[in-house]
């Protein structure tokens, strides 16, 4: 039997010219990276190449039979939801120059031709939104209620997410489709311990909406780690993006909006930090303070920008 090391990939091959009889086994940090592109290509609306990336993972070995049967269903899903999707996949390059109007109306169309076929299919997606847990098919499910030209979808989702303590990020998922969907009233919810105020028509839809200091937070910590750390970094984008989107609205993430330099060092380096502490199992801290340079008088402020951040990323192990 031959043994091959590619990447984060180990292919044990029995002797066979067939791809199919060989045995695939992913390392965990290299799980992690496909779980996270599977995400990116579902918040995309790459269903065909998500597709795909499904296929590769359920022939590979050794992983939990939780995540087989989370991949089988949301496959079964997408091949349902997406059939045109199955068949042809575009290239990174057809995919780029697709406009964001083309792809709307695909699925605004895909979305009416489903309840011209079934009259309860709103309610069917609001209930998959509502009454499950937070994963690949809630945002699906979100997508295509952005193109329902119900009036009671809007209601409903706001009532939702006004009297029920929800997750954050499903919070937030929540308000890109009441947006998407032309809302353009204030909504007020809770978010966490705190109780805020949110214009719908202001939430962003896509990372390049956020306001320049919380892009600038992230670019600082690339300055860092790009070169010498590019692990780190890829890891820092991926938190910082789902932080972000939870705490928006709050009182911290006010915080990081107040045109000092000294706050968006804070944020940066406390970022720093607890991707570091997570991948290494220790903490760096003078050493990453020193990169950024938070002095002494800048260490109370900073401590509880690292609180945030570790609460939220607490909170994600104990949800998983």
């Amino acid at each position: 039997m031959k043994t091959e090391k590619k990447g984060g990939v180990l292919i044990k091959d029995s002797n066979s010219p067939d791809q199919e009889d060989k045995n695939i086994i992913l390392f965990p940090k290299t799980l992690d990276y496909y779980q996270i592109q599977l995400t990116v290509m579902l918040e995309n609306e790459r269903y065909g190449e998500a597709m795909e990336l499904l296929r590769f993972l359920l022939q590979c070995q050794g992983q939990s039979e939780r995540n087989y049967e989370e991949w089988r269903a949301l496959l079964e899903w997408l091949e349902a939801a997406f059939p045109s999707s199955s068949s042809a996949i575009p290239s990174e390059e057809e995919a780029e120059d697709e406009s964001d109007e083309n792809e709307a109306e695909m699925t605004r169309r895909m979305v009416q031709d489903k309840l011209s076929q079934d009259a309860g299919y709103a309610d069917k997606l609001l209930e998959t939104v509502m009454n499950g847990p937070l994963t690949e098919q809630t945002v699906l499910a979100l997508e295509q209620l952005a193109y329902l030209d119900r009036p009671e979808v809007d209601v409903a989702l706001t009532e939702w997410i006004k009297e029920r303590a929800l997750h954050p990020l499903l919070q937030f998922r929540v308000l890109q489709t009441l947006r998407r969907r032309g809302l353009s009233s204030v909504v007020t919810l809770p978010r966490g311990s705190e109780t805020v105020e949110i214009e719908v028509e202001q939430v962003p839809l896509s990372q390049g909406e956020f306001p320049d200091a919380i892009l600038q937070i992230l670019d600082r910590v690339a300055e860092k780690t790009e070169i010498h750390e590019p692990t780190l970094f890829y890891f820092a984008q991926e938190l910082w993006s789902q932080f972000v989107m939870a705490v928006y609205g709050t009182t911290d993430y006010k915080s990081m909006l107040d045109d000092e330099e000294s706050t968006l060092d804070i944020w940066a380096a406390a970022l720093h930090d607890i991707v570091s502490e997570s991948l290494k199992g220790v903490r760096d801290e003078e050493e990453i303070r020193s990169y950024y340079g938070i002095t002494d008088t800048m260490r109370f402020r900073y401590e509880g920008a690292y609180r945030s951040l570790k609460q939220f990323v607490s909170a994600g192990v104990e949800d998983s």
